[in-house]
C-alpha cells in the first residue's frame, strides 16, 4: 500500500452540513475500494488564487490514506463528477 494526499476544494457557501456530508463522501470513496485513511484536516476557507465558476474563496480539505495503487485514478475519476469539489488535486507521498 502506498501513502497518498488528496486536496480539495468545496464552495465556502456550502452549508457545515452540505461540507461534512461531502467530507464523509469522499472519505467513502477511498475506504471502499480498500483505503485506510489517517488523517483529515479541515483547513477552512481561504481565497483561491485564481477565481472558479465565479467564487473567490472555498473551504479546504486535505485528506491523507494509503491504499493501492488503483485507488487514485478511480477515486479522480469520481471526484471529476462529484457535485460541489471545485477542484482536487491527489499526490503520491
Amino acid at each position: 500500500m502506498n501513502n497518498y494526499e488528496l486536496m480539495y476544494i468545496i464552495p465556502s457557501q456550502s452549508t457545515d452540513e452540505e461540507k461534512e456530508a461531502l467530507i464523509a463522501q469522499v472519505n467513502g470513496m477511498i475506504e471502499k475500494d480498500g483505503g485506510k485513511i489517517e488523517s483529515v484536516e479541515r483547513i477552512g476557507n481561504k481565497k483561491l488564487a485564481y477565481e472558479i465558476a465565479k467564487k473567490r474563496e472555498g473551504f479546504y480539505v486535505l485528506v491523507n490514506f494509503s491504499a493501492n495503487q488503483s485507488v487514485p485514478n478511480s477515486l479522480g475519476k469520481l471526484l471529476a463528477i462529484t457535485n460541489n469539489i471545485m477542484r482536487y488535486i491527489i499526490i503520491a507521498k
